[in-house]
């Protein structure tokens, strides 16, 4: 049987009431937060599971607090990996409003990366500015109050403090920015904006190793191999040299061998020894020079800072006789670790001066907020937080690999290129994220390394 067609279940202008009754109620008494829909980038192609995603546009809405006595949720519960807060917030906003205001933005989005935009949707983000905290949307409920007068008016948002990870969140929102930019995983790079150029001298003397032949270069070398020189008479120098592996066509062999100090004082050529390394096969001999003197060693006095490639070592040269040359020593700090004698030279009667290339300079542009920048030696990347050029100081998080000191790291977008000078230690940029600090203290309490503290076994 039909119903009584002389009572109204509900009029449009009734409904129309009751929402501009809300609507005005939310605005008095609610408070303004900013709502943060999550686009997707990528899918798991098999169950299309959401792999990564992004943040980027922002709509203020009134919301009213539905929790009257704090957060709800566990609170503050201690797992193995420290403190973990696990708040939760459940908060009422229009439906209208959401309708009217937000739908349509949405809607204009590809469906790829929206694919609903006539409700709030799971996954979103709210910006709750009492507490500067974001949360994360876990669940829409749209049936409460269970269709009043045959219509539903609000949607209520039960929300989850949101777990930043390897999200890409950029509102332009500078209140929402500072949040985030002490949030995760942090690396704090302080870059060069250019290099120092290192400083380098020579020691001359005679009776030295004039030039070293490798008569052999071996195989089957897994890792490099020692190379040992007869010592020199007493009152002479030893001289010491290092072995240069290399591999081709899978037979790893000695490339070249060489000298790190020629050594000074031998009157007959010395014996060179190839032992270790998994290879077999080498032999080398060397010629000496007891006429006149040349250049025995080169000493690094300052590595400098900010070398990313070999540069050119130079030797002055003596009055008569053969100028010597030095090949230097990159490290992975981006200094010069030593200077190999390649040709000690002859004729000298005075200490040559040595001249070492300056670090390549660098210092170009300005990095961009979450843009991705890439380590040039290490292929380490991450996105920008915060780059602060008065100090040279770039944050970074979501990082993936650890970068070089004395790499180059460029800007993706920006094109930005500097050069590292230190990366810190990681930080986690949040308080309660203290799982170190506990297993410290609990180790000072109870020490399983000694024995089982609660029972004989």
């Amino acid at each position: 049987m039909a119903l009584n067609p002389f009572f109204l279940q509900g009029s449009y202008g009734e409904q129309r009431l009751v929402q501009e009754l809300i609507n005005e109620q939310l605005k008095i008494y609610g408070v303004e937060v900013t709502y943060i829909p999550r686009k997707y980038v990528r899918k798991q192609t098999i169950i299309e599971e959401i792999q990564s995603s992004t943040f980027d546009d922002n709509f203020l809405l009134e919301a009213y607090i539905n929790n009257f006595d704090g957060y709800s949720g566990a609170g503050d519960i201690m797992t193995k990996f420290g403190v973990s807060i696990r708040d939760e917030l459940s908060l009422t906003i229009s439906k209208e409003r959401f309708e009217d205001f937000i739908s349509p933005f949405l809607e204009g989005m590809d469906d790829d990366e929206i694919e609903v935009s006539t409700r709030p949707r799971e996954g979103d983000l709210i910006y709750f500015p009492l507490g500067q905290r974001i949360f994360e949307v876990k669940f829409v409920e749209h049936e409460n109050p269970f269709y009043q007068l045959g219509k539903n008016y609000v949607y209520e948002l039960k929300c989850e403090l949101f777990e930043y990870e390897d999200e890409v969140i950029d509102t332009t929102v500078d209140e929402i920015s500072d949040v985030l930019e002490q949030t995760g995983y942090i690396v704090d790079l302080t870059l060069f904006s250019g290099g120092t150029r290192a400083n380098a001298s020579a020691t001359i003397n005679s009776g030295y190793i004039r030039e070293i032949f490798l008569n052999d270069d071996g195989s089957g070398y897994t890792s490099t191999p020692t190379v040992a020189i007869t010592t020199a008479p007493s009152g002479g120098t030893n001289a010491t040299a290092v072995a240069i592996t290399t591999t081709r066509n899978n037979v790893s062999s000695i490339k070249e061998i060489l000298i790190t100090n020629a050594g000074a004082g031998y009157t007959i050529a010395p014996t060179i020894t190839i032992s270790g390394g998994g290879g077999t096969g080498a032999a080398a001999t060397c010629g000496i020079n007891t006429a006149s003197r040349g250049v025995i060693s080169i000493v690094v006095s300052g590595g400098g800072a900010g070398y990313s490639t070999t540069p050119l070592v130079t030797v002055a040269g003596p009055s008569v006789g053969t100028t010597a040359t030095g090949r230097a020593v990159v490290s992975a700090a981006g200094t010069i670790s030593n200077v190999y004698v390649i040709d000690p030279g002859e004729g000298y009667t005075t200490t040559p001066a040595v001249t070492i290339g300056a670090a390549a300079t660098t210092g170009i542009g300005t990095f961009w907020r979450n843009e991705v920048v890439t380590g040039g030696r290490s292929g380490a990347t991450a996105r920008v937080k915060r780059w602060t050029k008065s100090t040279n100081t770039l944050q970074v998080g979501i990082t993936s690999g650890t970068f070089y000191p004395g790499e180059l790291i460029t800007g993706a977008k920006s094109g930005a290129e500097y050069e590292v000078n230190v990366s810190s230690a990681n930080t986690t940029g949040d308080k309660y994220k203290q799982n170190e600090t506990i297993e410290t203290e609990a180790d000072n309490i109870l020490d399983f390394t000694e024995s089982n503290p609660f029972g004989n076994y």
